[in-house]
Parts: C-alpha cells; sequence; structure tokens
C-alpha cells in the first residue's frame, strides 16, 4: 500500500479535551492552561498501518466546540475522510451533544468512519457517565475509548483505530 493523506475532524462540545488530546497524539504534550479554540486549527501526524501495511497521513482538524452545527462547522466538514467525536466524562450532557452532532453528520454526509473519545478518564471520582448512557454510546459506537489527555490513557490507540477505519474505506477495504 502506498501513502494515504486524509483528513479528520474533532468535533464536541466546548472545554471537553478536543485541543488537548489533539496535542497529546502529535506532540506527547499536555497543558493545564484551557485556550479556546477558534474556528479550526489543524495538525498532522503519520501513522502507521497494522500489519505493514504502510501509512496514513492524519491531517487532523480540530474543529472549535459547539453542539450543534451550524454551515460554518458543516463547511469544514465537507470532505473529511473521518470523525473523532469528544465528550467529557465528568459532563454526561456533552456526551449527548457528541452523538447528536455524529446524527447530524450522518444525515448530512453519510456513514464516516469515525471513534468516539469519552475523555477525561483521570477525573474518575468525578465521573459522571452511568451504565444506560454508557450502553447507549456503545449501540451508537461500536470504538469508544475511555481516554485522559493528561496522562495519554487510550489516546494513540483511538488515533490509530480511526487510522486503520479510514485506511479501510480509503482502499475499499
Amino acid at each position: 500500500m502506498s501513502a494515504l493523506t486524509a483528513t479528520v475532524c474533532r468535533v464536541g462540545e466546548f472545554a471537553v479535551g478536543k485541543t488537548s488530546t489533539t496535542e497529546r497524539f502529535v506532540a506527547n504534550h499536555f497543558s493545564e492552561k484551557y485556550l479556546t479554540t477558534v474556528g479550526v486549527k489543524i495538525d498532522t501526524k503519520e501513522v502507521a498501518l497494522a500489519g505493514g501495511a504502510g501509512l496514513l497521513k492524519m491531517v487532523i482538524w480540530d474543529v472549535a466546540g459547539t453542539e450543534r452545527f451550524g454551515a460554518l462547522e458543516f463547511s469544514y466538514l465537507r470532505g473529511t475522510a473521518g470523525l473523532l467525536l469528544v465528550a467529557d466524562g465528568t459532563r454526561a450532557e456533552t456526551v449527548r451533544s457528541a452523538l447528536r452532532l455524529r446524527e447530524q453528520v450522518l444525515e448530512r454526509y453519510g456513514e464516516l468512519p469515525f471513534v468516539f473519545l469519552l475523555n477525561k478518564r483521570d477525573l474518575g471520582e468525578r465521573w459522571d457517565v452511568d451504565a444506560a448512557l454508557r450502553s447507549e454510546i456503545e449501540a451508537a459506537c461500536p470504538d469508544c475509548f475511555e481516554t485522559s489527555a493528561k496522562t495519554g490513557d487510550n489516546v494513540e490507540r483511538a488515533f490509530e483505530r480511526l487510522a486503520a477505519r479510514v485506511a479501510d474505506r480509503e482502499l475499499g477495504g
């Protein structure tokens, strides 16, 4: 397989950890400072695909937080090859919002490869996701990862899973 390049978008509400998980994945770095993303922030990283199948250069669009897409957010998603849905495990409403965002994308662009990041795993004592909500996530999102941008837990695994799903789709696998 030759090297592929694919754009993936990160979506979710404000302050769920979209930028932090991207920064952890791309630069293995975490900052306690919260900076609101305005518009879109773009990063890149090459991911080795399983079994020596080659590389996927991920162009990661970190879209500003929102609970509902408007024309601007949809314009960022045009042509995307995959999605990372991000929610904050300490705020259940962000989980429901991420699931609604996925439905909006599905209605507008059809099925896209995606993974769900239930972020802030390091704040387990403040976790706000009960068994019923977890079941709802798993029913809609078979690839769900409990992540922590702070510690790095499962961040790399989630991005690698999305890379594999995107490569499979792009190569007709």
